[in-house]
């Protein structure tokens, strides 16, 4: 059940009159997450609206009209599409600026799930259609302290599965096994299933030019050796099974020899301080009470990485929300792909994962960073040096 209370305090808030649910076919995992909806029939168009003030209203099709029964709100049925015209307007009612899961120009791809014919519909109503995004933050990527337990629960099984993996890619390589990313990747979802975590998909392993790839996929057929000499990069996120769990996600790099070559632990110094440039002013920020945008952030590491040189070998934002999916649907850290201009709330979680991904190697170090009320916290473990595999 949606806390209707505090959305109508948020649309207030924000100058808004209402907000509009819509799907049809599950398109909109958004709306089902807030509103609380765990099966409902999507074969024909639904229709909620909170508005500001005063009740919800819904309108759904005569088909499909248990649909929206477990949200509070008066129903509106309809069948035939001059019915459903004639009742949208019934509807809206009076609501002149509506929020929906729309973004303009598709600036933020995550929150953009309305089509452009619905948005049209809308508009056609007398309503301006404005995005939704900010609300969403409030009421999706939020966490609530169960779900800071959980992914701190799972921090504590990925740093330690992730420090076990580096110490088995050494192992085998000196007892000169055979084996490739793919295998070393099975291992750790192997230990994902002994520890009880969970993940969306499988982790990236990556040695040599694979490392460069930033979302490198180890395939049984194809996948490199892990040997003697090789970078080795490690991208591992998983969460809890634990009710509304949510991810953590973290990037690590080893080196697969006695002594690191220069360049690799020149890259990774690179990368380390460009990582620590984006934590440091997003820490500074929230403790100083100032507002900060996730475009700010990311341009607070890629500075580090353009006064270095390399500015065009970083090919990626700087960092992702993070909610019950890896991906979540706050604020990125993205002054690149996109210029997210919402703003770094608290209760919200990010990546801030800076790269360098040259044609023969590659280097990332990912971190997540917690914002609670005046302090901004690094969850995990923090990797200061490139790590030595062999002795």
């Amino acid at each position: 059940m949606p806390n209707i209370e505090a959305i109508q305090t948020a649309l207030r808030q924000q100058k808004i009159d209402a907000w509009l649910f819509y799907d049809i076919l599950h398109r909109d995992p958004i709306a089902y997450r807030v509103l609380g909806l765990d099966h409902a029939m999507a074969k024909r168009r639904w229709f909620y609206l909170i508005p500001a003030k005063g009740v919800p209203r819904k309108l759904v099709h005569r088909i499909e009209s248990g649909t929206l029964d477990s949200l509070p709100g008066e129903k509106i049925l309809y069948a035939a599409a001059e019915e459903l015209e004639k009742n949208l307007k019934k509807l809206m009612g009076r609501t002149k600026k509506v929020a929906m899961q729309y973004s303009p120009k598709n600036s933020i791809p995550s929150i953009s799930l309305v089509d452009a014919g619905t948005v049209e519909l809308i508009r056609a109503q007398g309503c301006k259609v404005v995005s939704s995004a900010d609300l969403v933050q409030l009421f999706e990527a939020a966490w609530t302290p169960e779900q800071l337990d959980s992914h701190r629960a799972a921090g504590r099984v990925i740093d330690r599965i992730t420090k076990a993996a580096f110490a088995e890619a050494a192992r085998r390589v000196t007892a000169k096994e055979l084996f490739t990313e793919f295998d070393l990747q099975k291992w750790i979802l192997d230990e994902f299933r002994a520890n009880g975590v969970v993940s969306d998909s499988a982790p990236i392993v990556a040695v040599g030019p694979h490392s460069g790839d930033p979302h490198y996929e180890p395939q049984e057929r194809g996948s490199s050796p892990v040997k003697q000499g090789d970078l080795l990069l490690l991208d591992v996120w998983a969460k809890t099974q634990a009710p509304n769990s949510v991810y953590y996600d973290i990037t690590w790099t080893g080196f697969l020899g006695e002594k690191i070559p220069e360049k690799y632990a020149k890259i990774f110094s690179i990368v380390r301080d460009a990582r620590d440039a984006a934590v440091n002013f997003v820490a500074e920020n929230v403790t100083a009470g100032r507002a900060i945008e996730g475009w700010q952030v990311d341009r607070a590491a890629r500075e580090v990485i353009r006064k270095a040189g390399f500015a065009k070998y970083f090919v990626h934002r700087t960092g992702h929300n993070i909610g019950q999916e890896v991906h979540g649907a706050g604020a990125n850290m993205d002054s690149l792909e996109t210029r997210d201009i919402r703003r770094i709330i608290p209760h919200t979680c990010f990546s801030v994962e800076p790269g360098i991904y040259l044609p023969e190697f590659g280097v990332r170090s990912e971190v997540n960073v917690y914002v609670a009320e005046g302090k901004a916290e690094v969850t995990g473990a923090v990797q200061t040096e490139l790590l030595r595999l062999l002795s």
